[in-house]
């Protein structure tokens, strides 16, 4: 159209104009052919874990392929405007590339925590009838805060090995997983795949069943090296949660403090999520971590 409107005169015009904010009150918000639903395989590790910018976004594109991805369009671009997970992917991978050239010595583990602890509520979609966790997980990414989250919930290689033994895989199941020789501890259980130091914290318990859950978490100071941080949790009338201890003084940097969460509950319902959020605040970071109870 504007090709068009260029050549159909010798003085074509155009004008530029002054960008305009316009507020969107339902954004961000997860798009409708965005995956959802609880993780199935693990229900202790709440999925997905993030979410980000992917609809309409400004990607390299390769030149030998359609523009509009259908066959008969022969048009050769180097960049288009995509959608999806691929285009939301590279917004984490940047910003996990960038927190490490900030944090050299944070591993993976702390890396994913700090990014999965800073990010924003969202609000649920209209489209779905699931809890809003299931949507965006953690949250919407929040690349500033990412940087100083406070505390991280790191992850080492034996601890994601013990999860695996305590899921029910044996010595050969685990060594194809890993590569190397593991021998799983015989305190091995079900029950205590939650114990995964994950940033969240989710569980499934039996319908119409009283029941009891207990967390156990470190965190590691990466904030203030003297600090004290109090924790708060969204109520939720279903269950009572407690937290213990609910104050972690730190004296130094990269010092490690753990606590148990424990959530009680009554005779729930079949296909009831019950979702929370869990908050250890020095007055300076605020880091959260969500809560999910599926019945």
């Amino acid at each position: 159209m504007v090709s068009s409107y260029a050549n159909s005169t010798e003085n074509p015009k155009a004008e530029i104009l002054k960008s305009e904010a316009i507020k969107d009150i339902i954004a961000p918000i997860v798009v409708n052919f965005s995956s959802r639903r609880p993780n199935r395989i693990v229900p202790e590790i709440l999925k997905p874990d993030i979410s980000a910018l992917g609809v309409e976004i400004l990607a390299a594109f390769s030149p030998v392929g359609s523009m509009s991805h259908y066959d008969e369009d022969k048009r050769s671009v180097r960049y288009n405007i995509l959608s999806g997970t691929s285009m939301s992917c590279p917004h984490v991978s940047g910003l996990s590339a960038y927190l490490k050239s900030c944090h050299p010595d944070w591993s993976p583990a702390s890396i994913k925590s700090a990014i999965l602890t800073t990010a924003k509520p969202m609000k649920k979609s209209f489209s779905f009838n699931l809890v809003g966790e299931f949507e965006y997980g953690s949250g919407h990414v929040n690349p500033l805060q990412a940087d100083d989250p406070g505390l991280v919930y790191d992850i080492s290689k034996e601890d994601y090995l013990e999860m695996l033994c305590n899921l029910g895989l044996n010595a050969s199941n685990v060594k194809l997983i890993s590569g190397e020789n593991y021998t799983c501890p015989a305190t091995s259980h079900r029950d205590l795949v939650k114990n995964l130091n994950y940033p969240s914290l989710e569980a499934k318990v039996e319908a119409l069943k009283p029941f009891k859950l207990m967390f156990n978490r470190t965190v590691t100071n990466v904030g203030f090296a003297n600090s004290i941080y109090k924790v708060s949790v969204l109520p939720n009338s279903k269950v009572n949660i407690t937290v213990e201890p609910d104050i972690l003084s730190f004296k130094s940097l990269n010092e490690k403090k753990s606590f148990v969460f424990t959530i009680f509950g009554g005779e729930i319902p079949n296909q009831n999520v019950i979702s929370s959020s869990l908050v250890w605040s020095d007055g300076t970071h605020n880091v959260r971590s969500s809560i999910i109870v599926m019945v």
